[in-house]
């Protein structure tokens, strides 16, 4: 297809005003655009690549469903926080906040439909074994999920549910993520001291973890909505975004995860632990952490209900 003249000219002025405004001489990039080859679906994804970085470490066939499906579960939670990261820059604008909470709606709801994946899509005989394997790594350790939750709301509703009262608004950002409600899932069943698990995942991910609170703080999802003027904060559609979000992320999304757990490691006489030793019994329940995102969009009686529908 031929360009249109007049099309063609127009456009050429628009390239030569851009990079005469960052001091380049267009020329010298048309030339280059001369030499560029055409760019190929796999080489823009960089798929050759992406389907490299499934590396079992046994024989068993499942294991790479095991890694595929985490591996994809981390894609979508990188997508979750495209949108987070941006809700503090449109910061009065309740109608990019709620395309932004659709978009985050959607991302869950797809991983809470595919984790069915996890529920029945292994055979429980390869993955006792290979899960031997793996230890002391557990998906605990996703560090993309608890970016997604200290994006959505103040530090003060990620706490260890008996101490939000009493270090609100009290204590300074490191002593709320020393008291954070994951700490105590990683915790070693008899003694309660931190597990390998958890050290490993405080080395590397705390110094992240307090960069990022620290530089949200006083603009997370929950705190941006409870800015926007009154009548905005009054929308239902918005409102009900941000519920359904609060739901899938902290009732549904760990109850699948429970769901699996009961499925590969229910036994009688006694469970059988988890990877790492997460406390996977107490810690996968929602009930049991009472975690809220928003929590003025619940009454007082959906709170204390919480997780046990």
């Amino acid at each position: 297809m031929e360009p249109n003249e007049n099309e063609l000219q127009a456009n050429l002025r628009l390239l030569q005003e851009k990079y005469q405004a960052g001091g380049q001489d267009i020329v010298g990039y048309l030339q280059g655009l001369m030499h560029s080859n055409y760019l190929t679906y796999w080489d823009y994804i960089n798929l050759d690549t992406l389907l490299t970085l499934q590396q079992p470490k046994t024989s068993f066939p499942d294991e790479k469903v095991f890694i595929l499906y985490h591996q994809i579960t981390e894609l979508y939670f990188k997508l979750c926080l495209n949108e987070l990261e941006q809700v503090p820059t449109r910061s009065t604008d309740a109608d990019f906040l709620l395309s932004r909470m659709q978009r985050l709606n959607a991302y869950f709801s797809a991983l809470i439909h595919s984790f069915q994946i996890m529920i029945e899509g292994m055979e429980t005989e390869q993955f006792l074994q290979f899960r031997m394997a793996l230890l002391p790594a557990s998906g605990f350790q996703s560090a993309q999920y608890r970016m997604i939750e200290v994006l959505a709301t103040p530090l003060e509703n990620l706490l260890q549910y008996e101490l939000r009262e009493s270090l609100r608004g009290k204590a300074e950002i490191k002593v709320l993520l020393e008291n954070i409600y994951w700490s105590r899932g990683a915790a070693e069943l008899k003694t309660g001291k931190k597990t390998l698990t958890l050290r490993q995942f405080e080395e590397k991910y705390g110094a992240v973890f307090l960069s990022l609170a620290e530089g949200i703080s006083g603009k997370t999802l929950y705190e941006v909505f409870q800015g926007l003027p009154e009548a905005e904060r009054g929308r239902m559609d918005l409102r009900e975004a941000l519920r359904t979000f609060d739901r899938r992320v902290n009732i549904d999304w760990p109850l699948m995860h429970y769901k699996s757990a009961v499925r590969y490691l229910k036994r009688e006489p006694e469970d059988i632990a988890a990877t790492g030793g997460t406390n996977w019994q107490k810690y996968l329940p929602p009930k049991n952490q009472l975690r809220i995102f928003f929590p003025e969009l619940w009454t007082e009686q959906e709170r204390q209900e919480w997780g046990r529908h």
